[in-house]
């Protein structure tokens, strides 16, 4: 008998999952890490326990504290699930572009929610610097900080990526993730590096992020107009990506990834997020750019209900000029 302690104790060890189709479409084994088999729903569980049990060590946070958090959603949900199960409080300041469904399930969670104006990086009233203001005006508070906080990132390096080495007895050609925070590529890509340096470890990015460049060129420049995926994409390299070695990268846009969630819906019977769209895009042009007989893995980040009213609404997608479907 295999008895967890716990939600925190839930959490990774997650299985690989083959991907029938892709695979034999391109003579490559692409699999998919099923992160939304989570407790918490999604690959954020893993750097909200670290974030949280590392300013515990510290002792930046004791019992009956508070933990305040900037997020696009996912992150925020697996600190209040952790801050439910320990005894903290959890403030979230949230876009006000992002999905309902998200928005809900954290105020469900019992989570004190936020939600602001979307404003970019720079401007002091972004999402992260408004959370990481409330939180220095609280007694015996933490501001989570994902995106340069490396606790993020060391998660991915001590779990997520061990996983997919073992899981792959050592045999994994490639890697390829998009990213956010920076903190699942970066765990896992500095992991597999130390294993083989000949592992590739390559970014996927949406549309309107500027990483895409950055691989590229070195410096970080917006590609394209936008996205209607959430979570994913940066116009400035964090604390938790800087520094990585990446092999290269892929721009993907919005249409296929949409059509990619549909096909992994209905000849998978994966109901996944848009950011699991933009990673399996990825994983099937770089088994095509590597040929026949690579394995390939990528993040299932989070499930499709989190995403319902949009990214399978018909009309909402057709309002943003895309497609339902494969």
């Amino acid at each position: 008998m295999s008895i967890c302690n716990g939600f925190a104790g839930a959490i990774g060890n997650t299985p690989l999952i083959r991907l029938r189709h892709l695979s034999d479409e391109t003579g490559c084994e692409i699999l998919g890490k099923a992160e939304f088999m989570n407790p918490g729903g999604s690959v954020k569980d893993r750097a909200a326990l670290f974030i949280i049990e590392d300013a515990e060590r510290r002792g930046a946070l004791r019992p009956g504290g508070v933990v305040v958090e900037g997020t696009a959603g996912n992150t925020g949900i697996g600190l209040a699930h952790i801050c439910n199960a320990r005894g903290y409080r959890c403030v979230i300041v949230i876009p006000e572009t992002q999905s309902q469904e998200k928005i809900d399930l954290l105020r469900t969670l019992g989570a004190e929610v936020h939600t602001v104006p979307a404003k970019p990086y720079k401007d002091p009233n972004n999402y992260q610097k408004i959370a990481g203001r409330m939180a220095g005006e609280m007694d015996n508070a933490i501001w989570a900080n994902q995106f340069d906080n490396v606790a993020n990132r060391q998660a991915h390096a001590e779990t997520t990526g061990p996983e997919l080495w073992r899981d792959t007895d050592g045999g994994l050609s490639a890697f390829t993730c998009a990213t956010g925070t920076g903190g699942t590529l970066a765990g896992v890509a500095r992991y597999l590096k130390a294993q083989s340096e000949h592992v590739r470890c390559v970014l996927a990015d949406p549309s309107g992020s500027a990483l895409f460049r950055y691989v590229k060129t070195g410096t970080p420049e917006v590609e394209g107009s936008g996205s209607i995926t959430e979570g994913i994409g940066s116009t400035r390299v964090t604390s938790n990506l800087e520094g990585t070695p990446l092999d290269d990268a892929y721009s993907i846009p919005d249409q296929e990834a949409v059509s990619m969630v549909y096909r992994l819906l209905h000849e998978e019977g994966l109901f996944l997020g848009s950011s699991s769209g933009v990673n399996v895009v990825a994983a099937v042009r770089l088994a095509r750019d590597l040929g026949p007989g690579h394995t390939i893995a990528t993040i299932l980040c989070d499930g499709g209900s989190r995403y319902y009213s949009r990214l399978f609404n018909a009309e909402w997608l057709a309002g943003k000029g895309l497609r339902a479907g494969a």
